[in-house]
C-alpha cells in the first residue's frame, strides 16, 4: 500500500496554482508547503494528512503518470474541465475505457510539466 508520492515539477509556483484547481476537483487541497513563505520547494495535498507531493528535489524531465480515484463520474468530469481551466491539456476525455475493466470511467490530462494524470471512478 501507498502512503503518499509524488513528482518533480520544474516550477513549484506555477505547478502549485494548476494543482490547486485540479485536484480540488478531487476533494483534495493544499494541506503543506515547504518553506512556509512565498518560495515553496514543495506543496503536499491531501485531506487531512499530503498524500501527493510536487517539488523541485525530484527530477521533472521524467513524465510520470498517477492516477487518483474519483468518488463519481461527474467527479472524474469536473476534474477533467477543472485541468483544461487551468492550463492543462487533454489526454483523453471522460468516459469509460475500452479495454479496461467493466465500468472504468476515466479522464487523462497533461500538467504544466507534461506528466499524464488520471482521475477514474471504478464503478
Amino acid at each position: 500500500m501507498i502512503d503518499h508520492t509524488g513528482i518533480g515539477v520544474a516550477d513549484v509556483a506555477r505547478s502549485a496554482a494548476f494543482y490547486d484547481v485540479v485536484l480540488s476537483a478531487l476533494g483534495l487541497r493544499r494541506v503543506i508547503q515547504i518553506p512556509k513563505n512565498d518560495g515553496a520547494d514543495g506543496v503536499g495535498y491531501g485531506v487531512d494528512y499530503p498524500v501527493f507531493w510536487i517539488d523541485r528535489f525530484h527530477p521533472h524531465s521524467v513524465k510520470q503518470h498517477t492516477a487518483f480515484a474519483a468518488k463519481s463520474r461527474a467527479q472524474v468530469d469536473a476534474f477533467h474541465a477543472a485541468a483544461l481551466k487551468a492550463g492543462g491539456a487533454d489526454n483523453g476525455a471522460p468516459g469509460l475505457r475500452v479495454g479496461y475493466p467493466p465500468g472504468y470511467y476515466a479522464a487523462f490530462v497533461l500538467d504544466p510539466d507534461g506528466n499524464n494524470l488520471e482521475a477514474v471512478f471504478r464503478g
